[in-house]
């Protein structure tokens, strides 16, 4: 299939709405219960979304701040605040009464839409006044959704520059406060357009959509490919490894985080047989175990695509589509971004040597929200988002991503990267999964602790795990403690948060 042609208009809503006939009998969404919802019906719905937006005083640049749980409603009114140039922030639904008081005093929202159980949230149902509150519910009803019945829809398109900010998505926070990203109408049409090719999206894809509607790879990756190649979504309210199982004939694409395929995996039913329609399965969010990779591979036959992205970028690389996928790498730059690998004030390094990743081009944030002077730091003098990840780059351009900055581990004054003690660790029979980490030490600064997740039999103790390791890894990279837990601490992404792990276990080798 073609890749749809951007118009005129730079709003992010007419570019996905101009790539499918206003007219189209196909859903855009199909869920569990049944439900259709048709491409023909999507502005209209939209417009009423817009239309009630717009009564609450949303113009354009306010801010529509989300917390709801995943519905096609809570989609129509992200497309609604495209629609009038508003800028929509969602937030993620675990975060507590504290966290989102934040977000509404940092983001000073037009609108609030938040569940109705708001009641148990007081301190700011008493304490906030700055936005209209309003709700939503997880079956699709709730004061905004009563309020689109009775306006007449907004028809109308914002107009709109295309380094206007469509959203604000608020970074994890694990460093200080979180800190909203800037993201522009042009940062996310360029990302989706480029990913709807590199990916081969094609006539009678359906896509698996199983991910939350609060982050980068659910709201956009996702929902953006799909409107671009006018593709069904099968819609599902959260990932459920034996329902997503028996859902996988129905589709061809699937996107998830690592953790999806690991309990998949799980699955007896999980064969090359229900497979059989599958043209894709893409991984990302957070790094992909080879082991998982193999594992998947040898079940069904399909070799998992990884790619590597964040909140201030979107999409950066890929593996290929038609090419060589290889485990514990994300891919090459895709077009129009630039990507380095650089060592001390920003010097190249050399092949294979790890340093920061950093990369430019359409993709890359506008910003932090009302934090110039922490945005200027992200960046280097000549132009480049310095990324946080520190990686390799093979000699043709292949990155492979070796941990967070804030994760490495300086003991005795070297440097250790955890993933590759980690890679080793998983690699044991009787465990199924590793976080490596540096606590204080009174003597080397930090040292290593290990915190694995054995599996049901056999799970090595600790001086067996320290005695292998010392067979593969240099003795300054071996673990003084190794801690076995019932499972990992994560994000909703998947993504490992040590930072709980380094609080929990600062006092281990004291």
């Amino acid at each position: 299939m073609a890749t749809p042609a951007q118009p005129l208009n730079s709003n992010l809503y007419s570019i996905l709405t101009g790539s499918f006939l206003p007219d189209s009998f196909d859903p855009l969404i199909r869920t569990a219960t049944g439900q259709e919802i048709l491409y023909r019906e999507i502005d209209v719905i939209t417009a009423s979304y817009a239309a009630a937006l717009a009564e609450l005083g949303v113009d354009r640049g306010d801010r529509v701040l989300v917390q709801v749980e995943k519905s096609p409603e809570a989609l129509w009114v992200y497309l609604a605040s495209l629609r009038l140039g508003a800028i929509y922030c969602p937030l993620n639904t675990a975060y507590t009464a504290s966290e989102v008081s934040y977000f509404l005093d940092d983001a000073e929202p037009a609108v609030f839409l938040t569940r109705p159980d708001i009641g148990k949230m007081p301190q700011i149902s008493a304490t906030y006044t700055g936005a209209i509150m309003m709700t939503l519910d997880a079956e699709g009803g709730g004061s905004l959704v009563d309020m689109t019945e009775s306006v007449t829809p907004l028809e109308e398109i914002a107009s709109v520059d295309g380094n206007d900010i469509a959203a604000i998505l608020y970074t994890s926070g694990t460093t200080g406060q979180p800190k909203g990203a800037m993201l522009s109408h042009n940062n996310l049409s360029s990302n989706a357009l480029a990913l709807h090719k590199a990916w081969g999206f094609q006539k009678g894809d359906v896509l698996l959509h199983a991910l939350p509607l609060f982050h980068v790879h659910g709201l956009f990756v996702a929902v953006h490919c799909a409107m671009l190649n006018a593709s069904s979504m099968l819609f599902l309210p959260r990932f459920d490894a034996e329902e997503v199982v028996r859902y996988l004939p129905q589709v061809t694409v699937m996107m998830g985080v690592p953790t999806f395929y690991s309990r998949l995996l799980e699955v007896a039913e999980l064969d090359p047989k229900t497979c059989n329609s599958i043209r894709l399965f893409i991984s990302g969010s957070a790094p992909l175990l080879p082991e998982i990779w193999y594992a998947f591979r040898d079940r069904t036959g399909f070799e998992i695509l990884e790619r590597y992205g964040m909140t201030e970028a979107g999409m950066i690389t890929s593996n290929p589509l038609s090419g060589e996928r290889l485990p514990g790498t994300v891919g090459y730059p895709l077009p129009k971004v630039e990507v380095r690998v650089t060592g001390v004030q920003g010097k190249s390094v050399d092949i294979s040597e790890v340093g920061m990743l950093e990369l430019r081009g359409p993709n890359v944030f506008q910003g932090y929200w009302r934090k110039p002077e922490k945005t200027k730091e992200e960046f280097s003098t000549d132009g480049f988002f310095v990324s946080g990840d520190l990686a390799t780059m093979a000699a043709d351009g292949r990155v492979s991503i070796v941990g967070r900055q804030k994760d490495l581990v300086i003991s005795g004054g070297l440097n250790i990267y955890p993933k590759e003690i980690e890679e080793q660790l998983n690699r044991l029979e009787g465990i199924m999964d590793s976080a490596v980490i540096g606590v204080p030490h009174p003597d080397l600064g930090e040292a290593l602790v290990a915190v694995i997740v054995g599996s049901m039999n056999n799970v090595p103790n600790q001086n067996a795990v320290i005695a292998s390791l010392k067979n593969v890894l240099a003795g300054f990279k071996v673990p003084r403690r190794v801690i076995q837990v019932d499972e990992l601490p994560r994000n909703a992404m998947g993504k490992v948060q040590k930072n709980i792990l380094r609080e929990h276990y600062r006092d281990t080798l004291n």
